[in-house]
């Protein structure tokens, strides 16, 4: 086990991952079968299914090939990696280029999404992508949970009847979504906050690369959240959970805790978790199991 990669528990979903600025991100969550961006693709990552790759720098996306070779190694299905569309082609090329290093061909799978489109999961589980403010092409995900419910004027109608009235053509059902959990990546501050998949996403994972005062103008020029911006963020937001990743190598754990205490009240405060906080002891769930809620 890679003793780097930390474990957080919310709720019903386990966050594994790693994330520091500059240097690697990546945090999966197996309940979900999703994995947010593949840092250097760790070992408790592999058997997840589906990447969602928020944007192509190398500390959050340098394991793409490993992650399709490993799983290949494993006698797993083949991966897939969904990815903003002007990514797609660079990743094919990149995995043909690993056919000539290797002589070998590792099959894989490339899913390029614009802002706006979706991407099935399995069944009544999708990731909706949103333009985020990054350098170079870049998306958000949200995971939403999507049902379909019967109307109200139905209730109590016999299934012979409803499926009748299907066979006519009338809408008897209408959709809810409960966005379960939406990761933004590395961005600035934006107006995708707004969107009702990240403003009442459950748990929200964001980032908050600088904590410091100072630090104000290093954020801005590299299109990173600052502490401001995170506390803005919090305040806006309806997310019971904020899971903070991201910090810079500057900035302690212990560091940020105080920044935001002191800039939070005592409620706002118990709504963030951290991400880079040590693991908890006990078993990771499989990826296959669980259907949350």
């Amino acid at each position: 086990m890679n003793f780097r990669v930390n474990t957080h528990k919310i709720d019903d979903l386990t966050f594994i991952g790693y994330s520091v600025g500059g240097e690697e991100t990546v945090v999966g969550v197996p309940e979900l079968n999703v994995c947010f961006d593949i840092g250097r693709a760790p070992s408790e990552v592999i058997n997840i299914d589906h990447v969602l790759l928020t944007h192509g720098h190398m500390d959050h996306a340098a394991g793409i090939a490993y992650y399709f070779s490993q799983r290949n190694f494993l006698d797993n299905s083949d991966g897939t990696i969904v990815v903003p569309k002007p990514l797609a082609q660079p990743i094919h090329r990149l995995m043909e280029a690993w056919v000539a290093i290797e002589n070998h061909r590792t099959p894989y799978r490339v899913v390029g999404l614009d802002p706006g489109e979706e991407y099935t999961i399995r069944k009544n589980l999708i990731a909706r992508a949103f333009r985020t403010e990054h350098a170079g092409p870049c998306l958000g995900y949200s995971v939403l949970d999507v049902r379909q419910k019967l109307k109200d004027e139905f209730a109590g109608t016999p299934g012979q009847e409803l499926a009748a009235l299907k066979q006519r053509g009338v809408e008897i059902t209408y959709t809810i979504e409960v966005p379960l959990v939406c990761y933004c990546g590395d961005t600035a501050y934006g107006r995708f906050f707004e969107l009702p998949c990240v403003r009442d996403a459950r748990i929200l994972v964001l980032e908050c690369t600088f904590v410091e005062e100072d630090h104000r103008s290093r954020a801005d020029a590299g299109y990173h959240l600052h502490v401001e911006d995170f506390v803005r963020a919090l305040k806006e937001l309806n997310n019971q959970h904020v899971l903070l990743t991201h910090l810079s190598h500057r900035t302690t754990l212990k560091a940020a805790r105080q920044e935001l205490r002191r800039r939070l009240t005592e409620e706002q405060f118990a709504r963030v978790h951290f991400l880079m906080a040590r693991p908890r002891p006990g078993n990771l769930p499989n990826p296959h199991e669980g259907n949350p809620t």
